[in-house]
């Protein structure tokens, strides 16, 4: 009877745990989804590029020079920052941002909050430089990146873009807004042009008999799809509204770089930025890397890399990790 009686406190007592475990799950996994619905915040981060050059400059001499010379560099560098006149007319500032651009432009939402915070407090005296790095992508979200950049001009804030891999395409479309373009010898500039291709399976649908159903309102609703017919006058209209695009695109670099011959440079070709065409006709206007030019303005400015983070919920973050253990496990 004992036996019994323990048995049945023993049982009790693991149904309690096994349900108070789950419980605490539950609660758990509601918690996480209740954050995971908040509004996704985002953060400014700042960085003393100066700084940074410095702290690189004293660890490499740091290595390489007696203790005592060291020391000394470092003793009549302390001095130095000492009498330094602190009526002495303000350095300019250096915003230094960095575009990292995909099909979508996606990183235009980061953009529009660092131009903002830049706005607020950025002069004429001082300076803004986008480091761009992309292909090119969707009409309208290049198309906004660019309007983003166009604030800064209208301020009369110079801007300057270095180019160091590729700018093409959206890319060059925000580039050709800057009051000077840099670029590395060999970053791919310019593909001013606008392309629409998608697949069409009409005749392999006819093929088996199914039927593709679309009704629309509006002659134009839609031009060409990938699985109707398309006609010849659907086909007439895309192109008119492509040819629309590409002239939108060529005004733009009229407007901003109204030295450039227009006509040689919007054929959609692209060409390396150390060749002749690129620097005579005015896509570029200085052969030279990012990194050269901030060294070189480091010595007479204050430099700022500004850049806008954005925090994604935690099951977001969870999914996107999930993702790429399953990407690294099937090797895509």
């Amino acid at each position: 009877m004992i036996d019994a009686l323990i048995q049945l406190a023993l049982f009790s007592a693991k149904s309690l745990i096994i349900t108070a475990i789950i419980l605490i799950i539950l609660i758990a996994f509601f918690v996480l989804l209740a954050k995971s619905k908040e509004k996704i915040k985002g953060r400014l981060t700042i960085k003393n590029l100066n700084k940074k050059y410095e702290e690189i400059s004293e660890e490499l001499l740091m290595e390489i020079l007696p203790k005592k010379q060291f020391k000394k560099f470092m003793k009549d560098k302390k001095h130095e920052e000492k009498s330094k006149n602190k009526d002495e007319k303000p350095q300019k500032n250096i915003f230094v941002l960095n575009f990292h651009g995909d099909v979508r432009a996606s990183a235009v939402c980061n953009l529009r909050e660092e131009i903002n915070a830049i706005l607020n407090i950025a002069t004429p005296h001082d300076e803004v430089i986008v480091r761009i790095d992309s292909p090119g992508g969707v009409v309208h979200g290049y198309g906004l990146a660019a309007a983003q950049l166009i604030r800064i001009r209208t301020r009369n804030i110079p801007l300057i873009v270095a180019i160091d891999k590729v700018a093409a395409s959206g890319g060059y479309l925000m580039s050709c807004i800057a009051n000077k373009i840099i670029a590395a010898p060999f970053a791919i500039v310019g593909s001013i042009g606008v392309v629409v291709q998608l697949p069409n399976f009409h005749r392999l649908l006819k093929e088996k008999n199914i039927d593709f159903e679309q009704q629309t309102a509006g002659e134009f609703k839609r031009t060409i799809t990938m699985f109707g017919h398309n006609t010849e006058e659907g086909r007439e209209k895309l192109r008119e509204e492509i040819e629309d695009i590409h002239q939108q695109f060529k005004n733009l670099i009229v407007e901003y770089r109204p030295t450039v011959d227009i006509q040689k440079v919007a054929t959609g070709e692209h060409w390396l930025a150390q060749q002749t065409l690129a620097l005579n006709l005015n896509l570029v206007d200085e052969i030279k890397t990012s990194d050269d030019y901030l060294l070189e303005r480091s010595k007479e400015a204050n430099l700022y890399e500004i850049s806008y983070e954005t925090k994604k919920p935690f099951l977001s973050r969870l999914s996107a990790t999930a993702s790429m253990l399953r990407d690294k496990l099937y090797g895509y």
